[in-house]
């Protein structure tokens, strides 16, 4: 192929939707790591999650005197112990908690919060300290460690996420392991991978290109074929992000060689009208993290699945005067798996009589704490290599 048709076809390519996601993420694929069985899970409640109407106090005056018209009555609430209960939403994960399945982290945040969406989740995402700004997320950062493959590390979306690039190794975004496979089979790719000469790949521009294609179809090829040894008969809610879980699921259950998966559920801004807002979008949660957890199980793959949810921030104490919360700053992250060390309630509730100059929550236990477990003590790498800093351990693994 002629470097004029070449660039050419490139630039239709370009703009192809998946292309510009998908050419970055099989950029440098030096060494491949041993590959671990333990995977990791990751859930983000977009928006905001309101966790004091989450995990609720309800033995609390302060909770229902600062919150008169949306704080959970006792009977919208199934109780695990004698002055805490979970949103009645939550039910379908009642069997799994009774099992031991669930930890429940309060208070988390980290120094300094910032309220914006945008800048929460990235600090989130990157595990940067607020006033710091990483261009390399903390999966992204797990990638370059391990110097393993692109799907090492899979999103169940169209875009890629901070949290999934690193310095030198990304990760991959995909919705349709089929469609993405039928893509890196159209002519204009079999012609590309079929026509390049060794200069193209010295090349600096050239040689990005042939040679992110060239894994992109190769790496396409591995995961449709792979995913496709085994398939679900599980019947997962029909929404966006029930399909995410199955995807995953059906990953998971194959044996796809991925330690870590990222999926998200949005909607969580509750400014106003929260109750309803919130309940239907923790009925979405539960029911579709409920059927994940099962499918997990009977296909005998949950042992070493740990799911990890968290979201950007919590919302304010006090209620607004529309009927919703404003943002706020500690939350609750729950961490579900079947060899747990601490299971339920991992630490106290938050202190609604010791809040913040601004009405907040205080944080207790920094994010990166959790990170930092998991990391450590499953996924068994260098935390301190991969955060850029110490950070304690927590003990629900």
């Amino acid at each position: 192929m002629k470097r004029r048709d070449f660039l050419k076809q490139s630039t239709f390519a370009s703009g192809m939707f998946f292309v510009p996601q998908f050419l970055k993420a099989f950029e440098n694929n030096p060494i491949i790591k041993p590959f671990s069985h333990k995977k990791v899970v990751i859930i983000q409640l977009k928006g905001g999650n309101d966790g004091l109407n989450t995990v609720v106090p309800f033995n609390n005056d302060i909770y229902y005197q600062q919150r008169n018209n949306i704080a959970i009555k006792q009977n919208n609430l199934f109780k695990i112990s004698d002055e805490v209960g979970l949103h009645k939403s939550l039910q379908p994960l009642q069997k799994f908690y009774d099992k031991g399945f669930l930890s429940i982290v309060n208070n988390v945040g980290y120094p300094n919060p910032n309220l914006s969406h945008f800048r929460s989740t990235d600090i989130w995402q990157t595990a940067s300290d607020s006033n710091e700004y990483l261009q390399n997320g903390w999966v992204g950062r797990y990638l370059d460690y391990t110097k393993g493959n692109p799907y090492n590390a899979i999103e169940v979306d169209e875009c890629l996420s901070l949290m999934m690039k690193g310095k030198t190794q990304n990760g991959l975004a995909i919705t349709n392991p089929k469609l993405f496979y039928n893509y890196m089979r159209a002519p204009f790719f079999n012609n590309v991978v079929s026509n390049y000469k060794d200069a193209h790949l010295s090349e600096h521009n050239l040689g990005y290109l042939y040679n992110t294609m060239i894994d992109a179809k190769s790496s396409a090829k591995y995961i449709f074929e792979k995913s496709s040894a085994k398939s679900t008969s599980a019947e997962y809610p029909e929404n966006l992000f029930g399909k995410q879980l199955k995807t995953i699921a059906q990953f998971i259950n194959s044996g796809l060689e991925t330690q870590v998966y990222y999926a998200g559920l949005s909607g969580f801004d509750t400014h106003a009208n929260q109750t309803n807002t919130q309940e239907r979008l923790l009925r979405i949660y539960a029911e579709s993290l409920e059927v994940f957890i099962d499918d997990l199980q009977k296909n005998n793959a949950f042992d070493d699945v740990l799911v990890l949810t968290f979201s950007e921030f919590g919302r304010r104490v006090k209620q607004n005067d529309s009927s919703g919360t404003d943002h706020g700053t500690a939350n609750n992250v729950f961490i579900m798996g079947k060899n747990l060390k601490k299971q339920g309630l991992y630490n106290n509730l938050p202190n609604l009589a010791n809040l913040d100059k601004n009405g907040n929550l205080k944080y207790e236990v920094d994010f990166r704490e959790i990170y930092a477990t998991i990391l450590d003590k499953w996924l068994e790498v260098d935390d301190v290599a991969i955060l850029n800093k110490s950070f304690s351990k927590l003990d629900f693994v």
